[in-house]
């Protein structure tokens, strides 16, 4: 019999996507690929598909927290991520709720790709001073990298830039995806020992729920032992393949497939 309580363990807190593509459906997906035993904190629920977002949810902060500390109380989590958070209220609720000496990955969910908005305009400055300042990772994308760095993100220099601002918000390391530049994408992790730069494939399609797959399995990597660095190197590989095989829904769109090193692959 598995004594999950013994294997490694992690936990999302963040929305549920109906479409099963992103947030707390594609973290748990992404920690079973990595044999980790997955735990769920929701913080909102929405209806969506991979054509978008159509009504968002937020639950309330008592709710969010007394699920961090049920999860807490029954199993040794290894690594906590975030996705989305919705509002200043949660955030802060998330905070007090989280216990110390546990490594966390921020991804900074703000705006989903079909524009719907998934954090609070006045949110932004509590994520910062709340969350990011204790993150040992931080994952935000172009557009994110921009708006908590201050100016717009367009290029590798700005991309290095964005990065080492978020750095000086405290958070130990940052990954700044570059999905959105022109030509070959490519992610930039850095850290106080330097910088990692990794190159991907462009695909002819969209692929909806990189970000929330990406992130979680940073922190698979970490509550299994490795460091931010290798947990960066490897996640990428995850994730190239997860976007490689990815789920076509009944109009052609695409959402990740954390389970293609499961026999499913979606083409």
């Amino acid at each position: 019999m598995i004594r999950y309580s013994s294997s490694p363990c992690a936990m999302t807190i963040a929305g549920s996507d109906s479409g099963g593509g992103a947030g707390i459906q594609a973290d748990l997906a992404t920690f079973a690929a990595y044999g980790v035993w997955g735990t769920a904190a929701v913080t909102a629920v929405t209806a969506q598909n991979p054509g978008g977002v159509r009504g968002s949810w937020a639950l309330p902060p008592e709710t969010v927290a007394a699920q961090i500390a049920a999860v807490s109380e029954a199993y040794q989590v290894g690594a906590f991520k975030t996705g989305m958070l919705a509002d200043a209220s949660v955030i802060r609720a998330v905070a007090a709720a989280l216990p110390g000496g546990v490594p966390l990955v921020v991804d900074p969910v703000m705006v989903a790709t079909s524009g719907t908005r998934l954090l609070a305009r006045d949110a932004l400055d509590v994520l910062v001073d709340d969350l990011l300042s204790r993150a040992a990772v931080v994952t935000p994308n172009l557009p994110e990298a921009g708006v908590l760095a201050g100016f717009p993100v367009r290029s590798m220099d700005g991309m290095r830039a964005a990065g080492a601002a978020v750095l000086a918000m405290g958070a130990a390391a940052v990954v700044v995806k570059g999905g959105h530049l022109e030509g070959a994408p490519a992610d930039l992790f850095m850290d106080a020992d330097g910088e990692v730069l990794l190159s991907g494939l462009r695909h002819p399609y969209a692929v909806h729920g990189t970000g929330c797959c990406f992130s979680a399995a940073l922190a698979a990597g970490l509550a299994l032992g490795m460091s931010p660095r290798d947990a960066f190197v490897r996640a990428k590989s995850f994730i190239e393949g997860a976007i490689a095989h990815a789920v076509p829904d009944l109009q052609g769109r695409r959402s990740v497939n954390p389970l293609w090193r499961c026999g499913r692959g979606g083409n």
